[in-house]
Parts: C-alpha cells; structure tokens; sequence
C-alpha cells in the first residue's frame, strides 16, 4: 500500500508531462546542484558556562527516505515514532561531538558512542558534564560527558520519554543530578484497535464562540485517545551522576517539568481529561503542581480547564493562571500571569494582565508582583535589583520592555525599549547571561548597574552586530564594540565582566563562518576555529544588496547573487526571484534593512540559490511588505500592494541591466507559494512560478492565518481577494507546485495544492504537482531534495530559459484586474 502511495504521489500530474519530465520516480539534478544537498557544513557549538569549552557537534541536515517511511503516529497535534517513545521530526539532530578547549586550541574526539542520534545537548552549571540524548531505534537514553576523564557514559538504562517534553531532561541547578523524564510504556504492548469498541465519534458546541485555527494531527477517536495516553504517559526520575535513578512522584502526563534554582523543588504541568478533537495537546485541561524532589505535592498552583474557546486574536489567551516560571534570582519562588480581561485584549481594562508570585514553602496566599498593562510576554531576571519586564499587544505590533525591581515590581519602572516589533533599527539587543551563585541563568550584571547587549545591529547601512554595555541608574547606553567591514563579526560570549575578552563569530561574502576569540584591550584577534568552504564550485559568486521603491513611497531590498564569471558586458540574464510577503503596521519599519552585505553567501538547497549554476541570476528575498496605512488592516491591500512590490523589484533589475524582462520565474515556500499564486493570477511580470507547500484558498483557514486575526465571516471580501484559487482562471503562466504529503503546518494543508492543481488542470492551464511522500512542511529526505532540484530545474530549463514567447500582457502596467 505504501509502495503505491509514493508511486501514485511521483506521477500525479502527468496530464502535463513533457518528455523532458519522464516520470520515472526520484531523479537527480545536475552535479553542481546534487552536491549542494551533502555540502558538509560548519558544525552547531554549545559554549560551555565558564567559557572554556566549546561542543561542537557535526548536524545531521537531512534523512534518507527509509527514515521517514519509518512508522509514526499523529496524536493531538504531535507526530511520535511509537519505537521510541520520542518525536519524530525533531530538529537539530547531531552525529559525532568534538571538544574543542578555547585557550588552547587543543581538540578532543569524543569516541564509544553508540550508533544513533545525538540530540539536546546541555552544559551543567559548573561546566564540569556535557548531557545530551542518543537516540536509537528502539529507545533514547542520556548520555554525559565528563571533562575531567574525557570520557562518555551512559548515565542510566533509563529510556526516555520527548512524547510531551521535546527536551526530556534538565539539569540541577548546583551540577550535582538530572531530572529526567522517563518512558514507562516503552517495552510494554501496545493497545489494540478493537473494531468491535468502535463507537460513533460524537462532538456538541455549547453556543459559545470557541474559534481556532486549522490544526492538523488531532485526537479524532476513543482510540486516538487510548493511543495519546499510552505513548505521552511519563515518570519523572532523579538521576545523581552517580546514575542509580529514582522515581519522583506517579507517572502522568507530563507536559513541562522544571527544577527551582535552589535544585530542592520541582514545578510540574500534567495534562488532564478529558481531551478535545479540536485542539491540540498544548490547550487541552492540565492541573499545576509543585513537588519536592521525592514527589510529593507541596502545593497545586492551577486547575487548568480545555482552553478551546480562547477569544480571537493572537495576543488573546486562556483565562486562569498561566505561564509559571521560577524566579531565577530567588531560590525557590514561582511566578505566574492571569488576564484581567477575560482573555481578550480588545476588552478595555486598565492592565491586562497581573503576575502573582508564591514562595517556599508554598503554604500562603499568592502575592500581586506586577501589574502589566498589555499582555504579558517574559520576565529576564538579574537579582533582588535588576529584571526586565516585558508586555506587548499585537494591534499595533508593540513591545515595551521595562527595568524593574524585583523586590517592588510596580514602583520605579524604568522604560528600557518601546517599540514594534518589526522595528529591527530600534531593537536593544539581547542580554548577555551568567550563572548566579545557585546555578541558575540570570542576567549578567556587573557592579550592580551594567548589563550588556548583543544584537544585529540593523541599520540604513544594513546589520552591523555590536556589543552595548547598558546602565542601569542612569538609563543610558555605551557602544562597547562594533563589527566593521569588509566583515560581519557577531558576540558569541564575554570572557571577562568588562567587555573585553570576547568570543565572537567571523565571516565575510567569501569566508566561512569561523569562531575567534577578539581581545578589544590588547587589540588582538585569534582564530578558534578553520571550517573549510562548503560550496568550493560557487566560490566566484557575486553579491550586491539592492535599494529601491515600490510605487507608494516604501522603500525596499533584495540580495542579487550572479553567477560565477558573470561580466555585465555579457548582458542580460535570466532571474530567478524568491521571495516571502510580511505584513507591517508603518510603512517606515517595513522599509527596514534587515541583512548585512558581509555576510557568508550561503549555496543551500532549500531556496534558490543552487541555479546559479545554470547561468541564472537569483534576487534573494526581494521585499514584499504589506502595510495597513490610514487605519486598514494589511491584508485590505494585499494585492495592490503585493504587486506593487513585485513591480518594482522587476524595474530595478531591467533598469541595473541584469534581468531579461521577459525571463524572469517568481518562486517561494509557504506564505512564498501563496504569494506566487496571486502574483500569477494578478500581474505578467513573471514567466513562470515556482510555488512550495502553499495555501490557495484562504476559506480553508476560516478563523485566520499569518497575521489576519479577523475571521472568514468578518472579511469575506479580504479572504476572496487574497485566495488565488478564486482567481485561477487568471493564472497564464506555467506554475510548478510542490508539497510534502504529511504537511502538519497550520493552513497548508496538502489538499491546497491538490484542490489548487486540479482548478487549474480544469481550467486548462499549464500545471504541475508534485506530492512528496512522507515529507511535512519542510523536506527532509535526501532523495526528497534531490528531486525537488531536479524537478525545479527541469521546469526552469523549459519555462524561463528556454525560448518559448512569454503570455502577452493584459494590461500596460502588466497589472491583471
């Protein structure tokens, strides 16, 4: 059956074919695009707290087909491999660790690690263990390494549980144990599906409004249900190294577990029946409680009811306490948030939200520490003098953030940063972090006063990364390092508490990202590490970051790449864009720069960079911005606005002389695949489009989607304007569509581009889909990237460089009303 699915999934759309598109299962592109699939990247670095050590793990970037055709189970928004009690699309999977020692230079091989994969990697506070998980086909167990032996072990035979907990373990505070969370049913049988307990699957709305989005891979059934029990059911375990673990508390459902600072208390959120059809796990009820290391109950924080009627918006939230945390600054103390308007930010109340805090042990009312009066986004805690409080509200995209005194929250804020949160030129920066005297993450402050911040460094020149040093008594800021051209140089970590000593990564439009150590007092700067050029056959690829206007005044940029050997004498070339709309609330903030031109011109293979080497020139994220002016939503003007963009990308490049205007494919993933439809169905700009796991009909996402808030009912109009299957019969040009068969992505369900494909085919026009079999929304199979570059350039061969005459244009201005 499943042989049959992938056959039926690779010849879907032959209608269409061409000889030059033999459908004969997965093929492979053209060497320069192949390699680029393995291109050995630089590894992921884990820095050790006290500086000294960096992990470096080489990363597992793609899987083989046999990888993913391996069962997995779909169970209240989750996709889990049932072998191993563990998710089954997990990021940041890793195959070999090394050691590096960053005074000295010096590498350690870490060897005697089982065949696997290694993932969740994580310090202890003393910088003495590095943890991590390997995971195997039939369990995934927790692994050390010890810096003083050099040596790897197993830390118990203890199999783990991610059903629930993507990380399943955490670290004491004070080094001295791990909690971990423990697969009870692994080994066990697995429940049967009983035909004879078949029962109708019944649901009855009360008459209150519960809208949600378009989840996928819900509980659909009792057995649903019995499955989802079975595999997320967890046992919390304290694991000293010494690695003879201990039960804590009964298993349940557990879905967060985190230890207080002082490493004495555990705060722990199980999900509660009776579970719903139409939400995933992440709302269903959950009862928060707080344990001692032994298990037992110290205090009940919340109740939580099914969160399946949280009012429309995306700042709106269940209501009740939410959100609980350890202050990190205190040795057992647990904050939590409750809306003071009935979930809904559109309600007008003076705050929105109020923090409550409880503290060891546990035994006396909760106390009011702040009143927020937006919602509430994250508390930085420093000590007993210094947080960062920040709320923000998505009407007009705000986020503010606050210096406060932990001790009297309410009194003496100091407003640190107000502004959108698009506003990149107007971002602080992130706070550097230390560990305090219990182990535990806070902000790093020096002398009582100083923090310091890393961040891009956005600006009318681009990102220029920098280093502030932030005083907190007299609200002012220092610049205490800046990157400099012809490089793009950002801080990775301080060595010292002054600013000086600092680890930072280098890399430049030829040189590969590397990590340095840069002494700003000596003036000195070492390199760490000599990672090799992925991409040695792109090594003369250009790069210009292009300024230019839209129409209404925005301003806008994109990266065009030439191909190597490109001289402008040659003339014109064929281009291929790719590109992702966002929406903005001011039209200043959407014309932002947000990339740095010094950066490492990366070759991937998810976008459109490989078909460089077929001579065609990329323009890389051409802005498409969508701003709501004179109190309009954003997406009132999607369109006008869209095309408008796309306009003024194509002008610039005919004007610079590098685009054949009659040879230019707009291509995109996504909200990048929704773009390229209407960019097909309302302009000729583009000979041909390349779209990837979209949505076409916005009336199959009825309660929203990317930042539309209203619902289909509320703006039908808007939901027709912007559904390019509603105007399929404008679509002239030839559209290339493709999309993973086990999409669990909000809104792009597969049936989009198989209902997209089959108006088109209808409609007589020139299509293509192609159905993946086992991807999701991204692809991960190394035969699923291949095809992908090999079908998209077969179809760039035969739509935008061969000779064929583009479709007359309908309009002067290449608009199509």
């Amino acid at each position: 059956m499943k042989a049959f699915k992938l056959l039926f999934a690779l010849v879907i759309g032959a209608a269409v074919c061409t000889p030059s598109f033999a459908n004969q299962g997965y093929q492979t592109p053209s060497p320069a695009l192949a390699a680029v699939v393995d291109a050995k990247l630089a590894p992921s670095s884990y820095l050790s707290n006290d500086g000294q050590w960096l992990a470096l793990f080489d990363r597992k970037r793609i899987d083989t087909l046999q990888d993913l055709a391996k069962e997995e189970l779909k169970l209240a928004g989750i996709k889990l491999n049932p072998a191993n009690f563990s998710r089954s699309r997990v990021r940041n999977k890793f195959t070999s660790l090394v050691l590096k020692h960053v005074e000295t230079g010096s590498e350690i091989v870490v060897s005697g690690l089982p065949n696997g994969i290694l993932r969740s990697p994580s310090w202890s506070s003393d910088s003495q263990y590095l943890a991590f998980v390997v995971e195997q086909a039939s369990s995934a167990n927790l692994w050390v390494y010890n810096v003083s032996t050099k040596q790897a072990r197993q830390l118990s035979d203890t199999p783990l549980n991610s059903v629930l907990t993507r990380t399943p373990y955490t670290w004491l505070p004070d080094s001295s144990a791990i909690v971990a969370n423990a697969a009870v049913n692994i080994g066990k049988a697995r429940i049967s599906n009983d035909s004879s307990q078949v029962v109708p699957v019944i649901q009855q709305s009360s008459g209150e409004k519960a809208p949600a989005r378009t989840y996928q891979n819900l509980l659909t059934s009792p057995y649903d249900e019995a499955q989802f029990k079975f595999f997320a059911q967890s046992q919390l375990t304290y694991i000293p190294l010494s690695g003879q673990g201990q039960p804590i508390g009964q298993p349940g459902l557990i879905k967060s577990f985190s230890v207080s600072p002082d490493s004495t208390n555990i705060l722990v959120g199980m999900i509660d029946e009776p579970f719903s059809y139409q939400v995933p796990y992440s709302r269903f009820a959950a009862t928060w409680q707080i344990w001692g290391m032994r298990g037992y109950t110290l205090a009940e924080l919340a109740k939580q009811p099914l969160a399946d009627n949280i009012p429309q918006g995306y700042d709106s939230v269940r209501t009740g306490r939410r959100e609980f945390q350890w202050r990190a600054d205190q040795g057992a103390e647990v904050i939590w948030a409750e809306a003071q308007d009935g979930g809904d930010m559109k309600t007008d109340v003076s705050h929105h939200d109020y923090l409550y805090s409880l503290r060891a042990p546990f035994k006396r009312d909760a106390k009011l520490f702040a009143k927020v009066e937006r919602r509430f986004d994250s508390i930085t805690w420093g000590n007993g003098n210094v947080a960062l409080l920040s709320e923000w509200r998505f009407s007009d995209r705000q986020v503010r953030t606050f210096v406060i005194q932990p001790r009297n929250a309410d009194k003496n804020r100091v407003l640190f940063s107000e502004r959108s949160y698009n506003d990149a030129y107007k971002d602080p920066g992130y706070p550097i972090y230390e560990k305090n005297d219990l182990g535990a993450d806070v902000l790093k402050v020096v002398g009582g006063r100083y923090l310091f911040l890393r961040g891009n460094g956005a600006s009318e020149q681009g990102n220029i990364p920098f280093l502030d040093r932030y005083d907190v008594k007299t609200n002012s800021t220092t610049r205490v390092w800046q990157s400099e051209a012809p490089y793009y140089e950002r801080v990775r970590a301080m060595l010292d508490d002054e600013g000086e000593r600092l680890i930072t990564i280098r890399e430049s439009k030829t040189e590969q990202p590397n990590f340095f150590i840069r002494d700003l007092d000596d003036k000195t700067l070492t390199q760490l590490t000599t990672f090799e050029h992925p991409y040695p056959e792109f090594k003369g690829v250009t790069k210009e970051l292009i300024r230019y206007k839209r129409d209404d005044g925005v301003e806008l940029s994109g990266t065009l790449y030439l191909p190597p050997g490109y001289d402008s004498t040659q003339g014109p070339l064929p281009v291929l864009m790719w590109a992702y709309p966002l929406e903005y609330k001011d039209k200043a903030v959407a014309s932002q720069m947000r990339e740095s031109p010094y950066e490492f011109t990366y070759i991937g293979y998810w976008g459109p960079m490989p078909y460089l080497a077929k001579g065609i020139a990329v323009f890389d994220d051409p802005k498409m911005p969508i701003v709501g002016v004179d109190g309009k939503e954003p997406n009132d003007l999607f369109r006008k606005q869209l095309v408008a963009s796309a306009k003024a990308a194509v002008d610039v490049l005919v004007e610079k002389g590098v685009a054949d205007k009659n040879k230019i494919a707009i291509a995109g993933h996504s909200y990048g695949a929704f773009m390229v439809a209407n960019l097909l169905a309302h302009s000729d700009f583009f000979k041909t489009g390349i779209a990837r796991s979209g949505a076409y009909n916005r009336t199959l996402t009825p309660f929203g989607f990317q930042g539309e808030e209203r619902d289909f009912w509320q703006a039908q109009d808007v939901y027709a304007a912007m559904s390019p299957f509603f105007h399929a019969e404008k679509i002239n040009e030839p559209m290339l569509m493709i999309h993973g068969q086990e999409d669990p992505n909000s809104g792009t369900f597969p049936m989009q581009s198989e209902r997209m494909y089959a108006a088109l085919k209808g409609l007589g026009k020139e299509a293509r889909l192609v159905m993946l079999p086992y991807e999701a929304h991204g692809y991960r199979a190394r035969k699923s990237l291949l095809h992908v570059l090999w079908e998209q350039e077969q179809w760039l061969e035969k739509y935008l460089l061969s000779d064929e005459k583009p479709a007359e244009p309908v309009a002067a201005d290449g608009v199509t009303q």
